[in-house]
Formats: structure tokens, sequence, C-alpha cells
């Protein structure tokens, strides 16, 4: 076709395209291969071109502006070279808005001298760019969409042949707009091929057909990334997830959802794919934990967890649930000395083909971190850092947040982080431990050596007191019993000797020990402590039966030693005496254990 479509005049459009004035003469687009993939939620394009400089210098850019209508729908935007023969193949892109419109400035990767050509490939990803039509649908009905766009690649270059392949979900499809020529076969519409169109050409396209995929989006994103140096990384994601779909129209019946497998366009489950090494992983909403949830190791080594919500998610429905796991350091922080690297993914993948509205990232270094540098894959938002205090912090441990809007699968990309951290700050924690125990026991030592009652209290006073006079009459009685001892020892040795007068010298002397160690009782006791004044006064009794014991006992001694009497009847009279003495000696142990 020759000057396809109603074209803008060239100086309009030269004047459009800020950065492809100076090259738009000089390049011609000979081949466009454009592919636009709806067979999701998402608007995949992909643009092989083949680029002839026609100029007579070289050129080292081209453009490649975005249609006004949708790009504030776009997320993501990549070009490499399409033989792939350079190191990686990616090209250096940058943009910029000129009077309205997002136009890329697509360095490549050596000079195009005039003469020559570059085959480049240009992708695109377009969010919320379908809508459902109708816009309400019963439980039973399936789901259908329009898509609305261009049969012309927008470029500010002259394209001598270009070709246009739409990729449906299904063969089903309402109607279309046909720009001759077009064709549709199966789940393909082709539009072309057409020749020499002019730049920025605009036919405009609707395409109505069958879309019953997941439309699930997250409406805000919340993914805490939390650092130890002990050897674990936590990570923890909070979502607010919603069905963008045609919404339910009437009410919802689950006999029939079961029953008839209506629904189709309903999302019933969905899998998130986590890190090979992650470990420890919970799913929970806002009501506990959900045990419908699989967690399985993929062929891959990657970690799959199949989520099922508590209801099937239907359009205009949402869910809020939290998904968290736990990494092994090694496997994303590196170090040299005490400079660090952390890297990681800064989104992970949620569903297939997702759509993130709104993301935040905090990463939670350990308190000390400093010099703290964020080096991300693309373009985002930094917020100022904040502390975040847990146990044992004392200063705080600094939080990088990092914001994004916009994001699909395309985006989950590594970031780096980089800071400095001393080792021996990882002491903090351990000594604040030692110290805190230390504190607590010696508060407990000095709780219970002090008193700091206000009011006195007597019946502790008076239990004190008698716990002081027991200790008292024991050691006063451990002297008696010694006493008792070495009055026996005397007679014992008066049966041998026969030496009357020495024994009594020494009895003498033993018995004047004995008076002066009689018990002193404070005259209060009866009444502070009755029970203890009852044994204390059996236990002089006792103790007097005992003296009268041993004075018996002396005495029978002497009648022998004098001959007073004979060995039998000393020997008889003894026995009965060592009887009553073991009564006696058994009388006072117990009454002293017994105190």
């Amino acid at each position: 076709m020759n000057d396809t479509g109603s074209a803008m005049t060239c100086a309009e459009n030269l004047l459009v395209c800020g950065f492809c004035t100076a090259t738009s003469e000089d390049i011609l687009i000979k081949n466009a291969e454009r592919t636009i993939d709806l067979t999701s939620q998402l608007v995949k394009i992909t643009h092989r071109l083949t680029l002839s400089n026609t100029g007579k210098s070289s050129v080292k850019s081209f453009s490649f502006p975005i249609d006004p209508k949708a790009q504030e729908k776009l997320s993501y935007f990549k070009a490499q070279l399409a033989d792939g023969k350079e190191s990686s193949g990616e090209l250096k892109t940058e943009f910029s808005t000129v009077k309205g419109i997002l136009t890329y400035k697509i360095t490549l990767s050596s000079s195009l001298e005039p003469g020559q050509i570059v085959k480049v490939l240009v992708g695109t990803v377009f969010t919320h760019h379908l809508s459902p039509h109708p816009k309400e649908i019963t439980q039973k009905e399936k789901q259908l969409v329009q898509y609305r766009g261009n049969a012309y690649i927008y470029t500010p270059y002259k394209v001598t042949t270009q070709t246009t392949k739409v990729l449906l979900s299904s063969s089903t499809v309402e109607s279309y707009t046909k720009v001759k020529p077009s064709s549709q076969s199966d789940s393909t519409i082709t539009y072309g091929p057409y020749e020499n169109v002019a730049p920025l050409s605009e036919e405009g396209i609707i395409i109505h057909y069958e879309n019953n995929t997941p439309f699930l989006s997250v409406g805000h994103l919340l993914r805490h990334i939390e650092v130890s140096h002990w050897g674990n990384i936590a990570v923890e994601e909070t979502l607010d997830v919603y069905h963008g779909g045609a919404k339910l129209k009437g009410s919802f019946s689950r006999f029939e959802y079961q029953r008839e497998q209506s629904g189709v366009s309903s999302v019933k489950s969905f899998k998130t794919v986590l890190p090979e090494l992650a470990a420890d992983v919970y799913y929970r909403d806002e009501i506990g934990n959900i045990s419908t949830s699989n967690l399985r190791q993929e062929d891959d080594g990657d970690v799959s967890l199949e989520l099922r919500p508590r209801f099937p998610l239907f359009g205009g429905w949402k869910t809020h649930y939290v998904v968290g796991y736990n990494l092994p350091s090694f496997a994303n922080l590196f170090n040299s000395g005490d400079e660090f690297v952390l890297q990681m993914d800064l989104i992970s993948h949620i569903f297939d083909h997702m759509v993130v509205d709104d993301a935040l990232v905090r990463i939670i270094l350990p308190e000390g971190a400093s010099n703290i540098e964020v080096e991300t894959p693309y373009a985002v938002t930094r917020l100022p850092d904040s502390l975040h205090f847990t146990y044992l912090d004392v200063k705080g441990r600094p939080v990088v947040e990092i914001a994004a809007k916009n994001l699909v699968e395309n985006h989950i990309q590594p970031f780096k982080l980089r800071y400095t951290f001393s080792r021996i700050v990882m002491l903090q924690e351990p000594f604040l431990c030692v110290l805190a125990f230390f504190l607590l026991f010696l508060t407990f030592i000095i709780y219970a050596r002090l008193d700091f009652s206000i009011t006195k209290d007597e019946t502790c006073d008076n239990r004190s007191r008698a716990a002081v006079m027991v200790e008292h009459i024991r050691n006063h009685y451990l002297k008696r019993s010694t006493l008792f001892q070495a009055f026996e020892t005397q007679v014992t040795k008066l049966k041998s000797s026969r030496d009357i007068n020495a024994f009594q010298a020494a009895a003498k002397n033993i018995t004047s020990d004995l008076r002066a160690q009689m018990l002193d009782l404070p005259s209060s006791l009866k009444s502070e402590s009755p029970q203890l004044n009852d044994r204390v006064t059996e236990l002089q009794k006792q103790d007097k039966a005992y003296r009268d014991f041993q004075s018996t006992h002396a005495q029978l001694v002497e009648r022998l030693v004098s001959g007073k009497i004979n060995k039998a009847q000393f020997v008889d009279a003894e026995a009965l005496l060592t009887k009553k003495r073991d009564e006696l000696v058994e009388k006072l142990n117990h009454l002293i254990n017994t105190l």
C-alpha cells in the first residue's frame, strides 16, 4: 500500500519526537514485524525492526515513541539486537516526554554507517490495557474483553513493509476491525503486510474476544527483607490482590459453582514461585493460617507454593494475605572484610502474568550498618531511610525503603545493596543478654536481703526472734552435752583408779561449769512463741533429770569403791540406771531436733 492510514504531516511528526529530529530523514525501516500477545491480562508487543541508514552520515541512535493512547499503561520497555551477536545484545535506552509523547532514545552498540542495516528487537509490556466488555457478567457467562490499538507501528520513520500478528487466548472472536489486508486464522489475527507506511500513521483497531485467563492484580505489595548476620534473611510479603476482570453480576452460588464448574473467569488458585533455598514457609490471612496451600520442589530447583484463597475470586473481588519464608544468608549476602553486598530480587514471582500496581520494599539491615548504597536494575523511587527497633536494639536498625509502580514479571531482577558493617558489633546482643541476666540476678539478691516493707510485721519479727532463740538453745545444749560427757568420763575413771578425792575434785569443777551454763530465756518468749516455750520448758525438765541421773550414778560408783556394796549389787543397780540414761538421751535429742 502507498502512504497508508491517516498520517500527520512529516513536519508535525518530527517536531513531536524530540529525539528523532536529527536522524528521521536518514533512517528507513525496511521491514517491521510486530507481534501483539493478548493471551493473558497483559499486552505484550514485540517489534522486530530492520533499520537502514539511507543518509550520508553515520547514525548512533534512533527513537521509539509510545502510542499516546497507551503510554500511561506502559510497564516495561527493552531493546536489544535481534541477531544477538553482541556480548549481551541489550541496548542502552533513555526516555523523555516531548509535548506529551513518551519517547525512548535507543543507542546502538556501534554506529550505523550509510548503506548499512541493523536488526533490532524492541519489546514492550502494557498493563490494564484490556477492558472487560461487558463490564459485568453472571456466574455462568464467559468473559469478553476489548483491545484498542493501532493497525500500524507508531514510529517517526517511514516503513517499507510491516506486518502485525495478534495472538489471542481463544479462537472465539466477537468482532475485530478489518484494515485490508487482514485475516483471522484460529486464535491469530494478521494485519498486513502494509507497504510504504508514512511516519506516525494511525488506524484504530478494536478486537473483541473471549479471554478467561486470570485477571489478577496486586493493588499493594509490602515486601520486608530483614538481614541478619547470624546466617538468616527473613522475607515477608503482605499483598492486597484483586480480580480486575468483568465484575460478577448477581449473587454467587457455590452449589452451581461446584456442580456445573461455572465461573470460568474466576480464580480458584494460583502458584507463587519461591527461591530454591526457601524454608519455614507460611501463608496466612487475617483469620489465621490457610491450610489449603501446597508446597513442593520443582524439577528446576525452585520452590512452588500453590495458594488457594478461602473463596474463589470473581471480578471486583479481592483478598488479603501474607507469605513469608527464610533464606540462608550465604546465598544472597557477600562480603570482603567489613564491606557487604546484598543481592536479591527486588520483587518475587507472585503468580503468572502478574501486575503489581504499587510496591514498597523495606530492607532492614543490622544495627550498626553504614555507608549504604543501592543499585537497582530499573528506575525506582528511594524513600528516606528510617529506623526499625526490635529485640536488643539500642540505636535501631537502618531501613532502606524503595517504592515502585506498575510492575510485571519482567521486573523480577536483582538489586545490589552495599553497606559497611563491623563484625565486632555482632557481640552487642550476646553482651546485652549477659548483662540483662546479671542485673536480674543482682536484683533478686538485693530484694531477698533487704526489707522494703513500710509497716512493721510483728508476726515476721516474732518468727525471726524465735529462729534466733532456737539456734541459741541448740548451741547451749551442745556445750552442756560436752560437760555431761566429761562427767561420765570421770565416773568411768573412778571405777579403775578408785581415787575418790580426785573424782570429787573433778566433779566439783564440772558441776560448777554446768551451773554457769544455765539457760537464760527472755520473759516474752511465752507470749511470742508459746509452742517453743513449752518445748524449752520440757527440755529443761529432762536436762534436770539427766543431771539427777549422773549424781545417782556417781554415788553408786563411790559406794562400790568404798566397799559399801558388792559388785553384783552394783551391776544390777547400774543396769537400771543405764536404761534410764538411754531414755533420757533419746528424749533430749528429740526435743532439740524438733525445736
